[in-house]
């Protein structure tokens, strides 16, 4: 068979199958062309989730007549200045869009720039081009009927109606974030109208996120503001206790461009790794401005996929840029939290109490998750032997009490109370204990209840942290060793790893075939039950089952022991040594939710109390 030409009909349906995917690809290549054309206002039909009419209308620059007739033309762009692939500055580039969009649908354009009287009309007559006077406003109007109807077999393809107005949805979802400044209507006979006003001022990126992503994530979330050499990072990132239970509600932005990047992706999960449970997902809106000749983003014909000169410069950035605005964040924990624990005295179905939740739902708003149930129930009382709260806390006496019991505040210091019940602790002076492991306190307006071993455990755990930046961590050494019996194939791995497990504290060599001796602990530890944490930390290494890896994450070893020098459940606390903990939690980042991701407090609100009784 011979090599023949194809004919250009053909090549231009070829070309759209890369291009225009679905009725979500040419909303999204539309207004792209309507931002770059500089509108401050767009407008977006839809019929039949986009199969049957798409129609962007904007009040943008607008096209005379020669412009006009080329821009339905392949590989005709006005974008490119001097044709430098490597200076791209619109969102658009290609000059693919609008020829593929007519190579399988019925398209026109109806377009008036701002100093001309009349505008102009373009449309197709079979494989005709006509262009004819049409009065309108300034701007453009670019219309899309019967998608798919030169291509039969692409139609077959798409989803139902819902699922592809919904495809459409989250494509200008993600176009609003970027352009705050630019109003977007969202309408249609197959939804309900959407309207996104423009937003003025220096909080213009806050408030159009409160817009799209709900108002329970402008509350829940620190702002980033982060620049290392030319990179600049910005957005704004949810509290950890303010997740979901998939990525969906992850917006990623380069250059103001919507894309979908693993370097971006990993640096958000590994500047979340020390404080979310391994199903839950941090709710994130992320925005990287950097160098155009530093990036390519002529990766896909669908302009989604970029790629970074340097990914590792900018994953390093990215993960700084977060974790700074975290640390900022201190000790707070999300409103969804509270939240939920007031639903719980809610009635629910059939006389049930309605479950808690602290994360995004598909609309924005606080989802139901009966994960967040077993969240809040959660004690974390693992057996393990008790230890000291902090080296400078006084030692805690393990005695059998009642499971609540109140502190005499007649013969306190109420001076000292009155002291910690002001602003500068928010987190209020200590009540009461319930069940020997749960702190109640009281500050100025609001009732606080504390997980005391989830509380400790994070702070236990930054101190460890701390002290591996500084070197290795301070160890203990034990008078007599602890021979511990383990299977060979632990000895030899604690053996490999015993280099890497002196900088944080654990001292221990091979003591025969099946044993090992432990010489010292972190002292951070206290008295720990050691049989307990070599074999944790065995079992970790096993896990990885590579040892050469175990420096990499002595923070993730250092994790699992700051479990067994936590506070425990069931012990009992003076009153000093509750108000220490609340002190050390106001006073340490990240300290509003435990090494797994759960809430270390509650906090309620002297309104909230209220109306739970029908006060207000």
């Amino acid at each position: 068979m011979r090599i023949r030409q194809l004919p250009d009909d053909l090549v231009n349906k070829i070309a759209a199958g890369e291009v225009i995917e679905r009725p979500a690809s040419i909303v999204k290549e539309l207004v792209e062309n309507a931002l770059d054309a500089g509108a401050t206002r767009i407008v977006v039909t839809t019929a039949a989730g986009g199969k049957s009419l798409i129609r962007i209308e904007d009040n943008g620059f607008g096209m005379g007549e020669d412009d006009l007739r080329l821009s339905v033309s392949r590989h005709a762009t006005s974008k490119l200045k001097d044709d430098a692939l490597d200076d791209i500055q619109t969102l658009g580039f290609r000059g693919e869009a609008l020829a593929s969009i007519s190579a399988v649908a019925e398209l026109s354009i109806a377009t008036r720039p701002k100093d001309e009287e009349l505008g102009l009309k373009l449309s197709f007559d079979g494989p005709r081009l006509v262009i004819s006077p049409n009065p309108m406003p300034h701007g453009t109007v670019v219309e899309v009927q019967s998608l798919f109807k030169n291509v039969p077999a692409r139609l077959k393809f798409l989803k139902s109606d819902r699922a592809e107005a919904n495809a459409t949805t989250d494509i200008m979802r993600r176009l609003a974030m970027s352009e705050p400044h630019v109003q977007f209507i969202l309408q249609g006979s197959d939804r309900q109208t959407i309207n996104w006003p423009a937003q003025t001022g220096e909080n213009a990126a806050k408030n159009r996120l409160g817009q799209i992503m709900g108002n329970d994530f402008a509350t829940n979330a620190v702002p980033i503001d982060y620049h290392r050499g030319p990179v600049h990072v910005t957005g704004m990132a949810a509290l950890p206790t303010y997740t979901k239970a998939n990525s969906l509600a992850q917006f990623y932005f380069v250059n103001g461009r919507p894309v979908r990047d693993k370097v971006l992706i990993g640096g958000v999960r590994g500047a979340y790794a020390d404080f979310l449970h391994r199903d839950r997902f941090p709710v994130v809106a992320l925005f990287i401005d950097m160098p155009s000749a530093d990036l390519d983003v002529n990766v896909h014909p669908a302009k989604s996929e970029v790629r970074f000169r340097d990914p590792g410069f900018i994953r390093a950035a990215v993960i700084r840029g977060l974790m700074n605005a975290l640390d900022e964040a201190g000790f707070r924990a999300s409103k969804t939290v509270s939240d939920a624990t007031l639903a719980a005295f809610q009635p629910g179905v059939a006389g049930q109490p309605a479950p808690p939740s602290y994360g995004l739902g598909e609309t924005g708003q606080p989802s139901i998750d009966p994960q967040v149930n077993r969240t809040m129930q959660y004690q974390g009382d693992y057996g393990y032997r008790p230890s000291v709260l902090s080296p400078n806390m006084p030692r805690m006496d393990g005695l059998n009490t009642p499971s609540a019991r109140m502190e005499d505040l007649d013969s306190a210091d109420l001076s000292a109370t009155q002291n910690m019940m002001s602003d500068e602790h928010p987190l209020g002076v200590a009540r009461a204990q319930l069940f020997e492991n749960y702190i109640v306190a009281q500050s100025r307006d609001s009732l606080i209840v504390v997980d005391q071993h989830a509380a400790h455990e994070r702070l236990v755990y930054e101190r460890f942290k701390a002290e591996l930046n500084n070197g290795p961590v301070p160890a203990q050494k034990h008078l007599i060793p602890v021979v511990i019996d383990l299977p060979e194939e632990d000895c030899a791995r604690l053996e490999d790893a015993s280099e890497a497990l002196s900088h944080v504290g654990l001292g221990l060599e091979r003591f025969g075939p099946a044993a090992v001796a432990v010489y010292e602990t972190p002292a951070l530890l206290g008295n720990s039950d050691v049989h307990k944490l070599v074999h944790d930390v065995a079992d970790q290494l096993a896990e990885w089952d590579n040892i050469s890896i175990v420096m990499e994450r002595l923070e993730e070893i250092a994790a699992r022991m700051a479990c067994h020098g936590s506070v425990r459940s069931g012990r009992r606390l003076r009153a000093e040594e509750m108000n220490k903990l609340l002190r050390e939690m106001e006073a340490t980042p990240h300290s509003g939710q435990c090494i797994h991701g759960r809430p270390t407090y509650v906090q309620l609100s002297k309104v909230d109390i209220e109306k739970l009784f029908g006060r207000r």
